[in-house]
């Protein structure tokens, strides 16, 4: 991998990680439930809307709670392979957040993006799951 691919995925992984490392603070006990879902959202256009009225809302939570179901709870030791495991969720919830922003974004610029990172993320989870297919069990 290039040097400007690499520096470009770690920016790109660099708001996941923030939002995972500020998940930790949450007083919360489960992250799931971080996410209060009536709370009135206030933009800086000064529009309000509860949050739970957004379809949108519902296809969020739904790619969220699939990832934390399909995260392995066991890990076999194999570096390689748990980390293949551990990515495929994590792919397929990017995935359905893009898609979640190009069937309900109004931002064309932010939809846009989305159908890249949809053609990518999907190329990209095609790739892991193949590998892991290919692998078999340890």
């Amino acid at each position: 991998m290039s040097r400007a691919k690499r520096y470009h995925r770690i920016a790109m992984l660099s708001p996941l990680a923030f939002a995972l490392a500020f998940g930790a603070y949450a007083q919360e006990p489960h992250y799931k439930d971080a996410i209060q879902p009536n709370i009135i959202a206030t933009d800086s256009t000064g529009v309000t809307g509860t949050a739970d009225a957004a379809p949108s809302t519902a296809a969020f939570k739904d790619a969220r709670d699939e990832m934390l179901q399909e995260t392995p709870k066991q890990l076999t030791g194999d570096v390689d392979r748990d980390f293949v495991k551990m990515m495929i969720p994590e792919h397929r919830s990017i995935l359905a957040m893009a898609q979640v922003v190009r069937d309900y974004g109004e931002d064309p610029a932010l939809r846009s993006r989305a159908g890249q990172i949809i053609a990518r993320e999907q190329a990209e989870l095609d790739w892991m799951i193949a590998w892991y297919e290919a692998h078999g069990t340890p």
